[in-house]
């Protein structure tokens, strides 16, 4: 914890260095030399790098405390004393727990009791216990950022649920006169389910050493995998076959006239955003627009994106929260590189449960065995409003 302090201490230092530079260095015109401007770039790069390496330590943080966690629970009970317990069934049951982890740690593997019978899916494979289905989905908010911004539901089939989709209005009248008649009026979105798949490898060897922590390995890699593509999806996606995603239906909020963005564009882009959405709302960008931001100022000289010094916040702009995601827009013409907005409005819609399923033979010649684990979910905007974008100007 101390070194993660130091290094943002040593960031905001850096950062601070890297703006009285750049002051100092500019020409009349407000221009720098290309030597300067290299220079700036390194200082730039090493609040980049800075900030990845804080990264790096919160996670190896985080993983240290879940490792450090005790294996088996201590005996704390008197000794001859029973205590009653509410027994759990179904896939909260420690029967099915211990013949799921059967199946898939044993070739042929035969459940004489029959337990996995509450959890098997159409595909064939067996539906994961609770408490491993809690581990997976706290892995997933660990690999994909998105989904602790948006609004998760869970849901058994396909649901219609009913959005707000104009507001009514209060308004004066005479004394003793008829109240106005206005009322919300609602639409409708359907929740689908598009299935999300992969499948990890696992060598024999591995697979039969006892001390190896299999649970961990695969929650770790169904993560991963399946946390970059739901990311994706959920930013960029066309609805296909997949989610769609918030960049392509978020309203419009402000069109900048070229790839230079400017504090008045940015300012813009804030204000179109209704107040009540501001309260929560962030910024959702890439890491060369935030590039493109760090030299941008406010009418007062200050720089509008400050570098965070707290651990677990996030940077800022213009004192609202920044979110660097690799799958936003790139800062060109006719893109949607910038989003502004309250994201609990993108729901995220879990189907049913995870699902894994043991391969025996296809990686055999490797000496391999296979799992394929796969999960639905569907996402979706349910308030365009919510969310204001900046488009920059199409070439003509």
């Amino acid at each position: 914890m101390d070194m993660i302090l130091r290094l943002r201490e040593k960031r905001q230092q850096t950062w601070e260095a890297a703006k009285a530079f750049l002051e100092t260095a500019r020409d009349q015109d407000g221009l720098i030399s290309a030597d300067d401007a290299a220079r700036y770039d390194k200082m730039e790069a090493e609040v980049v790098n800075l900030g990845k390496e804080i990264e790096r330590l919160e996670r190896q943080e985080r993983l240290d405390k879940e490792l450090a966690k005790p294996v088996s629970t201590p005996i704390v009970e008197t000794p001859g004393a029973h205590v009653q317990e509410d027994e759990k069934t179904g896939r909260a049951s420690a029967t099915y727990t211990q013949a799921f982890w059967d199946s898939i740690r044993r070739k042929n593997f035969i459940d004489v009791q029959n337990a996995l019978s509450v959890g098997t899916d159409a595909d064939g494979g067996y539906l994961v216990p609770e408490e491993y289905e809690k581990m997976l989905i706290d892995k997933l908010q660990e690999e994909n950022f998105f989904r602790s911004l948006a609004t998760v539901i869970h849901t058994g089939s396909e649901r219609k649920i009913p959005v707000v989709t104009g507001h009514g209005e209060a308004a004066w009248m005479e004394e003793n006169g008829l109240y106005p008649e206005s009322q919300d009026t609602f639409g409708q979105i359907s929740i689908g389910a598009y299935k999300l798949g992969t499948a990890i490898r696992v060598s024999e060897e591995l697979l039969n050493d006892s001390v190896f922590d299999l649970p961990s390995y695969i929650a770790g890699e169904f993560a991963r995998r399946i946390g970059t593509k739901e990311e994706e999806a959920f930013l960029v996606g066309d609805g296909k076959s997949k989610p769609t995603g918030v960049f392509p239906t978020a309203d419009l909020g402000v069109t900048a006239a070229n790839t230079t963005i400017t504090f008045d564009d940015v300012i813009d882009l804030y204000h179109s955003l209704r107040i009540p959405y501001r309260r929560k709302a962030v910024w959702l960008l890439n890491d060369s627009t935030i590039k493109a931001l760090r030299k941008v100022k406010d009418g007062n000289g200050n720089y509008i994106w400050q570098p965070s010094v707290q651990a677990g916040q996030p940077d800022t702009i213009l004192n609202r929260p920044c979110y660097s995601t690799s799958f936003a827009p790139e800062l060109a013409a006719g893109n949607r590189p910038i989003l502004f907005g309250d994201f609990s409005y993108y729901w995220i819609a879990d189907r049913e449960y995870r699902s894994f399923k043991r391969l025996n033979e296809l990686y055999a010649p490797n000496g391999q065995v296979g799992f394929l684990a796969s999960q639905r979910v569907d996402g979706f905007l349910t308030l365009n409003e919510a969310i204001k974008a900046l488009e920059v100007k199409a070439k003509a």
